[in-house]
């Protein structure tokens, strides 16, 4: 028997004791955010960042900005699933 690990599950490990995970878990939040919204809103997307566990989200379209926020509940489950955590709390869209 060995004691070898996936390279995932180490340098996961490695980022956590560097401080870095915090910053790496909002680049992959956004990342999904993209792919869950799709091109059309990311087109009329002025500003997105990740703080507090609130995902702020700025577009220049009212109507999808109106349309985006009948389904952030929905995009907020599909986020923290797809991270395996709980790591947004709310969507605040402007």
């Amino acid at each position: 028997m060995s004691n070898e690990k996936p390279i995932k599950e180490l340098i996961d490990k490695l980022l956590r004791a560097y401080g870095y995970q915090d910053q790496l878990d909002e680049i992959e939040l956004i990342k999904l955010f993209e792919e869950a919204v799709g091109v059309m809103y990311m087109k009329h997307m002025q500003k997105i960042y990740f703080k507090d566990k609130k995902l702020f989200v700025k577009l220049d379209s009212a109507a999808l900005k109106q349309e985006l926020n009948y389904s952030k509940e929905a995009i907020m489950h599909k986020l923290n699933q797809r991270m395996r955590k709980r790591i947004v709390q709310e969507i605040i869209i402007r």
